[in-house]
């Protein structure tokens, strides 16, 4: 398919310098031009517009047929993803539906109204009638989806700490991520950029005088147990990054001088979400087309087998290795996060002495 791409290129470039031609040819004041459209031109035009409306049509339901099954729609792996998907699947369906009368009315009344002999324009005005429909149902719609829009971030972002959720630090810098857990009094020490010291391994700035700080967990992997609230505080030791988990419907920017949150519940393990039929078809999928290019895959240092794992990305461009970003989530039962948090050196113990 991209083999085609520079012969449209050329072509579209091609097309648009004769269009700038005949429109400098029509600016000309002293160019006489006795090209005038005749009732057949006008009729050629407007089959041709109704035949661009059919093809317009057409191509949007070949896409839905074969690409319509949007990965980012489906299971949603939090409590409030479904939520999400439910509003960004509205909106899809009202821009569908409004997208389609009005490129229907805008074709069909290039064909009704097309130049013929005799026929003069009529000249409306106004028309109150008209101008309150075409302005009072875009203002319904579009307030019915803010105020919707608005329900759902209220009931994400209103965290209700008596929950007791598990207190998680996601502290980005270029970049990596590094998650710093509340430890066993779940309330996460003071932490300032100020107070970094790598000669003490101190990475992320924790205040080491603070009784708080002393059993907190630095990892470069994201545990959360299944079922179980999570409150994420967000840092940034450089620039604006961004925090976003899109399994989980998750963002949050990530703000240098200020701490950002967000939470969710997970609800699915990783184990169980490999086993979903989708995500298998997926994986089975990007393994074929590794295989296919085996010796690219291999010659950058990857593994040749993909398997699929949740991610934190880096959702703003924040570098040259912004890309490469990443930060891997694991969800597991309750038992299986207990027995690795118990398996990590609180913060007290990685201090070089």
């Amino acid at each position: 398919m991209t083999s085609y791409l520079p012969i449209l290129i050329v072509l579209f470039i091609a097309i648009a310098i004769w269009q700038m031609v005949k429109i400098f040819d029509l600016t000309q004041a002293n160019v006489s031009n006795d090209q005038v459209a005749t009732d057949k031109d006008n009729r050629i035009n407007g089959y041709l517009m109704m035949g661009f409306l059919g093809f317009i049509y057409l191509i949007t339901i070949i896409s839905i047929y074969k690409w319509g099954d949007l990965p980012l729609l489906s299971n949603p792996a939090s409590e409030h993803g479904s939520e999400i998907d439910n509003l960004m699947v509205i909106s899809l369906l009202l821009i569908f539906f409004v997208q389609t009368v009005t490129q229907f009315l805008l074709h069909y009344f290039a064909f009704k109204y097309k130049g013929e002999k005799g026929r003069k324009a009529l000249f409306y005005a106004d028309n109150n009638k008209l101008e309150f429909i075409w302005t009072i149902i875009p203002v319904i719609t579009l307030t019915g989806l803010i105020l919707y829009g608005l329900y759902t971030w209220q009931s994400i972002m209103n965290i209700d700490e008596e929950n007791d959720p598990i207190v998680v630090e996601l502290y980005a810098q270029q970049f990596n991520w590094k998650a710093r857990y509340a430890g066993s009094d779940n309330v996460l020490g003071q932490a300032n950029v100020r107070l970094i010291d790598n000669d003490r391994a101190n990475i992320l700035g924790v205040d080491e005088s603070d009784p708080n700080a002393q059993d907190d967990i630095i990892t470069t992997e994201l545990h959360l147990p299944v079922g179980k609230p999570v409150l994420f505080k967000m840092r940034s030791q450089d620039v604006l990054h961004s925090a976003y988990m899109p399994h989980f419907r998750a963002q949050m920017n990530c703000v240098p001088g200020m701490i950002t949150q967000f939470g969710f519940t997970p609800t699915v393990t990783t184990e169980d979400m490999r086993q979903n039929p989708d995500m298998v078809d997926k994986v089975t999928n990007i393994n074929k087309i590794r295989l296919e290019k085996k010796k690219e895959v291999e010659d950058k240092g990857q593994e040749l087998r993909y398997e699929f794992d949740y991610l934190l990305l880096c959702n703003k461009i924040c570098g040259k290795s912004h890309y490469n970003m990443q930060m891997k989530i694991i969800v597991e039962t309750q038992d299986e996060y207990d027995a690795w948090l118990a398996s990590q050196k609180t913060f007290a113990n990685t201090l070089i002495k």
